[in-house]
């Protein structure tokens, strides 16, 4: 795509299936690591990836080759395969369907990545749901709370 140039900032927040929290201390550095490697082979930039054990935050310099959507089913996919493959995680591990993506301009990227560095500390005081209501909020996200990762009912 010669003569494109683009400045796309997303945040992508996902959860584990049913909020259970199995991303322990013990490997969630891999997996942050295989998730980069997964972002940077679809030609885009990670500037900052962390999280708790039930969920996580991308911060990407998205190139506009592939839609947020198509790079989120290859992180998801990929990672849970990954998960799986190395035996990280008791029985089925998955990340519940669907991601919030929230935009950013460039003089708020410094702001994002000190927000995603202190997920400990930020979450000592709030929850992930209270945590994902504000963002959905104050990005104006239309929603239905009959969707907001709920757990899944067999």
């Amino acid at each position: 795509m010669a003569n494109t140039y683009t400045q796309i900032y997303i945040q992508s927040v996902f959860t584990v299936q049913n909020k259970i929290s199995v991303i322990t201390p013990q490997w969630h550095d891999d997996l942050y690591k295989y998730i980069t490697g997964i972002v940077q082979n679809n030609g885009h930039k990670l500037i900052a990836i962390n999280g708790m054990p039930d969920h996580i935050h991308l911060f990407i310099g998205m190139k506009p080759n592939q839609s947020l959507s198509d790079l989120m089913q290859d992180v998801k996919g990929d990672s849970s395969k990954w998960i799986h493959e190395n035996g990280l995680t008791k029985g089925k591990f998955e990340w519940q369907a669907g991601f919030g993506g929230f935009s950013y301009s460039i003089s708020q990227i410094d702001a994002v990545v000190k927000y995603i560095n202190n997920q400990k500390t930020h979450h000592q005081k709030k929850t992930f749901i209270q945590e994902y209501m504000e963002f959905l909020e104050k990005f104006k996200v239309p929603f239905d709370e009959r969707y907001i990762f709920k757990p899944v009912e067999y």
